[in-house]
């Protein structure tokens, strides 16, 4: 369990610092479209990422990975 914990955080590292790595302007302009979506919609956005981030790994979990 804890070395799929770990491969997961890996894996989310690695395509965070791909994206700042390539592209840090189009960070820079994501994060100023942010500002202007008021705060309860950045929440629930959040809660829908988490979600869809839970159901994804029990099915990754489901395939047998």
């Amino acid at each position: 369990m804890l070395g799929v914990a770990a491969l997961a955080l890996g894996l989310v590292l690695i395509v965070e610092g791909l994206v700042y790595a390539l592209a840090p302007q189009l960070v820079e302009r994501m994060l100023e479209a942010l500002r202007a979506v008021p705060p309860e919609a950045r929440r629930t956005i959040g809660l829908l990422a988490l979600v869809s981030g839970l159901l994804l790994v029990w099915i990754g979990k489901a395939l047998g990975a």
